[in-house]
């Protein structure tokens, strides 16, 4: 919706009449729209399935030119025959299957074929900066080679070299700063119980990575850099705005929190926004990002540009596709590789007065990462080689060895479905396949089927696009593919990780900021691999050792020579218990509002503190000379206490 409002506006700005341009936010509007003739219909690709039976067929004799903005994500198989559909030229005698002709069901399978082609009533300009192996084989120029292979090159490239060159674009990478992460965990329990070493320590790292002490200490990192270096310095005239990227909705909203407390412990003027999609339980409350934030969901791309809104946090959403010249800083926290991270990097890159370089600290990935992503985009992208339909032949073949479905269920389940057949006549035929799916296969054989279904289906829904001849054979097995996958159950597998995160705790955390670079690229075009045949997915065998073994493997992957400062339990052991039981504090909870009785929790804080000065020296200094730790502190002792005395 967000690229969707972008687009609206910046076609408005090349025509104001209002008869020659329409916005179709809904299905309606864009029916409405071609029926009338207007000129030009910004909307997006997935409204067109809702209008295929209601176009006006007299509309269908157009001739349409199709821009398509954010190529890379928006072109799959289905949406794009759909349009298609929409908007195809009838041939004599293709609007329906007579009842007499010779073969009608293969009529349909044909109209299907034909219907899924790129239209010859229509001209196709795609628009992307980070081309994907399908987008440049739908879209670009076949170059073959020498060797038999036949590249597909774009049919204009402006580099993003040549963009930042010419000032139209900032170079994201030219300060960017890793930041790197260390922890130890411990054991809680005496026994020495055995799990699958490898999902072991992946439960482990986003463990430590969601641990609400680690997200504090990166949040205060966020908020003294933001304001020493962006808000001190006036980036942007004074107005800079920062992203936090994080990785999933519950780290976005205890982002919110810690990054919020943190504001207020220095009395910052800047306030934080959180974005996220539907609900979720914090702190034993049903929360939104209007809940949270205090404003509609609707108003977050105008209230992060006034103030005091500054720092915007992001759990998926706003992470790519948003236009904010404001945006001069981010802060990633989640793990990014490929296009995502030069989409999500990118944010920062749109030029405006006063903006003159960006800044990225990264907690998740590091140089060579980032370097790697966008080395493919930074010149002209090339496709090494098309994919080539004979990889269907092969999934094909594959998909029929495993004895899984007849000829006869397919023809017969496939006519049922194009003759508008309810689920009491599809059913009985895919529960039949189901069931040989169950008893004929052992899990690695379900695994390898129910992948090769899913490149089947893939690959077919973008090469049907592109073919210039008609295969039914593949269109029959496509839509029965189609239909069964949802059924498959999931192979049987047990999670010999279960139960880990129970027997551990985490000891110390530290982050430390490394040294800032200018990440240099290649200065050379690049080439991409087409699309793979297979999902590529391969199920590992588990590798069970002890937990002494897992947590050894994982402090040694991840520690450092750690202090007492670095200690989680020291600074928060046995706090909570005590603040709590202070008594103005407690009447305070009872018979007063929650601004009052967070003073008072910050008084009986600092109380306890100041009596543990001869037991715990460190804990004392930590708490009078580190104003981020302090609030920190402060905010993690009122939640804990606030909420369990509130209920």
């Amino acid at each position: 919706m967000v690229l969707d409002s972008q687009i609206n506006a910046a076609i408005r700005q090349f025509t104001q009449v209002s008869a020659t341009v329409g916005h179709a936010d809904r299905s309606g509007d864009l029916r409405r729209f071609i029926n009338e003739g207007k000129k030009v219909i910004i909307t997006t690709a997935q409204k067109f399935p809702f209008i295929l039976d209601e176009i006006d067929r007299g509309q269908q004799s157009s001739r349409f030119a199709i821009i398509i903005d954010e190529a890379h994500s928006g072109q799959g198989g289905r949406t794009t025959s759909a349009m298609a559909r929409a908007l195809a030229v009838p041939e004599s005698g293709d609007a329906v299957a007579n009842a007499d002709d010779d073969n009608p069901f293969e009529d349909q399978i044909n109209r299907i074929i034909d219907s899924r082609r790129l239209l010859p009533n229509a001209s196709y300009f795609a628009f992307t900066a980070t081309p994907k192996n399908r987008t440049l084989q739908l879209f670009g120029i076949p170059s073959p080679q020498p060797d038999g292979a036949v590249k597909h090159l774009p049919f204009h490239s402006y580099t993003m070299k040549q963009a930042i060159q010419e000032g139209f674009i900032l170079d994201v990478l030219g300060s960017y700063t890793p930041v790197i992460s260390y922890y130890n965990l411990v054991k809680t329990i005496a026994a020495d119980p055995r799990f699958d070493s490898r999902r072991a320590q992946r439960k482990l790292r986003r463990f430590v990575e969601n641990h609400r002490y680690s997200i504090s200490q990166k949040a205060a990192i966020m908020v003294e850099h933001f304001h020493d270096a962006v808000i001190a310095p006036g980036k942007v005239d004074g107005r800079a705005r920062a992203m936090v990227v994080t990785d999933g909705v519950a780290r976005a909203i205890e982002y919110y929190h810690a990054i919020s407390a943190c504001l207020a412990e220095r009395n910052s003027p800047c306030r934080a926004v959180v974005a996220f999609s539907g609900e979720r339980e914090y702190g034993g409350q049903s929360v939104t990002e209007a809940t949270l934030n205090n404003f509609p969901s609707s108003q977050i791309p105008e209230r992060i540009r006034q103030d005091p809104y500054r720092i915007l946090i992001c759990a998926d959403k706003f992470q790519t596709g948003y236009d904010e010249p404001l945006l001069h800083t981010m802060y990633v926290d989640k793990t990014l590789a490929g296009i995502k991270a030069v989409q999500t990097l990118s944010r920062l890159n749109r030029a405006g007065a006063g903006k003159h370089d960006v800044f990225v600290l990264d907690f998740m990935n590091n140089v060579e990462v980032i370097r790697h992503a966008f080395s493919d985009y930074y010149r002209t992208t090339i496709l090494a080689d098309e994919t080539s339909p004979d990889r269907l032949h092969d999934l094909k073949a594959r998909l029929d060895g495993h004895d899984i479905y007849t000829a006869a269920q397919v023809a017969e389940l496939v006519t049922a479905y194009l003759n508008g057949g309810n689920r009491d006549v599809l059913d009985p035929i895919l529960d039949q396949c189901v069931a040989a799916y169950r008893s004929e296969l052992d899990e690695d054989g379900q695994v390898e089927f129910k992948g090769s279904a899913k490149a089947f289906c893939r690959l077919y829904d973008f090469l049907s696009q592109a073919l210039a001849y008609g295969q039914p054979e593949w269109e029959r097995l496509s839509i029965f593919l189609n239909l069964l996958i949802p059924k498959l159950p999931a192979p049987a597998e047990d999670d010999l990780s279960r139960g880990i995160l129970e027997t551990v705790d985490m000891d110390s955390y530290r982050a430390e900021k490394q040294a800032t670079v200018n990440i240099k690229l290649a200065d050379e075009d690049a080439e991409i691999a087409p699309i793979p045949a297979s999902d590529g997915f391969i199920k590992p065998e588990p590798e069970l050792d002890t937990l002494s073994n897992i947590l050894l493997e994982f402090n040694s992957l991840w520690g450092t020579n750690f202090t007492d400062v670095d200690r989680v339990s020291m600074v928060i052991a046995g706090l909570p218990a005590r603040v709590a039981a202070d008594t103005a504090y407690r009447n305070a909870i009872r018979h007063s509002d929650r601004e009052n009785a967070r003073l008072e929790s910050d008084r009986a804080l600092s109380a306890e503190i100041i009596k543990s000065l001869q037991s715990d020296t460190e804990l004392y200094k930590q708490f009078t000379a580190n104003t981020d730790f302090q609030a920190w502190l402060s905010s993690r002792i009122f939640e804990a206490t606030y909420t369990a005395e509130a209920v």
